[in-house]
């Protein structure tokens, strides 16, 4: 997948919980936020992971795409609600980065 538009590299496309319990926040690539490569990326390299707290089964559902509970890694959209494709599409993921935003960070 090319990263090419803004979307695809700096906005939010999944949360992956790392083996201590905080999270990476990834764009579409499977990469840090802002990081526009391919190449591969050792997260334990970079101050990128974090404690989002409040993140429970409820609150993954709520951000997940398809409403899944899954804390492990989180998809706030796939290639079939990509948000930039409609205004549906953006609407449901300004709604989902809203609930992400009023998390609290440690």
């Amino acid at each position: 997948m090319a990263l090419n538009d803004f979307r695809s590299v700096f906005l939010p496309y999944c949360l992956d919980k790392q083996s201590d319990g905080r999270y990476v926040v990834l764009n579409r690539e499977y990469k840090p936020i802002g990081f526009k490569t391919t190449e591969n990326i050792e997260y334990e390299d970079y101050p990128i992971c974090v404690e989002l707290k409040g993140i429970t089964s409820t609150t993954a559902a709520k951000l997940s795409y398809k409403g899944d509970p899954n804390t492990d890694r989180i998809y706030l959209y796939n290639d079939g609600c990509v948000p930039t494709k409609s205004a549906e599409y953006m609407e449901n993921y300004l709604k989902r980065l809203e609930i992400l935003a009023k998390l609290k960070v440690d």
